[in-house]
């Protein structure tokens, strides 16, 4: 099977690729680098020529309302070469929860992402992840100082990105979901005591302080960033990452 990977180059895209290339498959990494601009359009029909399944994992260069506009130009040239192609199956890597939180410009920036490939020609699948355990250093270090990092009680279910690479490769190798996927990993976490978990293990002396308006996540509340009861859980612990990471 031939596979285009959007954004494949990246932290999740270059790992699609190896494992599809492992499995047998031809999966063509796509990228600014390799010449592919999904803001102009250039180099995408090249890219998608002779494709059966397009993985788009690219990901908006800001998380902020300029994110809304990326993803709708992105995938307005992506949906028109894909069925220029004839491509068989588009699938995307989103977030869970995401059509939850309209409050924050990058989630609702998704849920456009979401809704037009619904509507759009082609056959789809959605895959929904927590966020990775690879993130939580950055969603810390928008909130900390040299003595202290101040998280909200926001929950989490995070995941490993190895494990969302699988999850995506799997979709991506099968037929079409015409609807979405969750995953997520084995362990829910209040977002502050996920931050003391990470900064013990780290050797870090920071002190984590509680702060219900600290950060992105502050304005999540509830469970909706956590894996319903359909969602399909991944193996690898956050715990057991951090042994490794460290």
């Amino acid at each position: 099977m031939k596979l285009t990977v959007i954004g494949g180059t990246g932290r999740i895209g270059s790992q699609v690729v190896q494992k599809l290339t492992a499995a047998g498959h031809e999966a063509i990494p796509a990228a600014p680098s390799t010449g592919v601009d999904l803001i102009s359009g250039k180099g995408l029909d090249q890219a998608l020529e002779g494709a059966q399944v397009v993985v788009n994992v690219a990901n908006s260069p800001t998380f902020d309302e300029a994110s809304l506009d990326f993803f709708r130009t992105s995938m307005n040239n992506l949906l028109a070469a894909g069925e220029r192609a004839g491509v068989g199956h588009h699938v995307i890597l989103s977030v869970v929860g995401v059509d939850q939180v309209p409050q924050l410009d990058y989630y609702r920036a998704k849920t456009l992402q979401e809704d037009m490939l619904r509507q759009g020609p082609t056959p789809y699948s959605i895959v929904r992840a927590t966020q990775f355990f690879e993130f939580m250093d950055a969603v810390f270090s928008s909130t900390s100082d040299s003595d202290t990092v101040h998280l909200p009680a926001t929950r989490l279910q995070p995941i490993a990105a190895a494990d969302v690479v699988d999850a995506v490769v799997e979709v991506s190798t099968g037929t079409p979901l015409q609807g979405i996927r969750n995953i997520a990993g084995p362990d829910v976490f209040p977002l502050d005591e996920l931050g003391r978990i990470t900064v013990a293990a780290q050797h870090d002396s920071r002190a984590v302080i509680t702060d219900d308006k600290a950060g992105m996540f502050a304005a999540v509340t509830g469970d909706v960033l956590t894996a319903g009861p359909d969602a399909q859980l991944a193996p690898t612990h956050y715990q057991d990452w951090l042994e490794v990471a460290r």
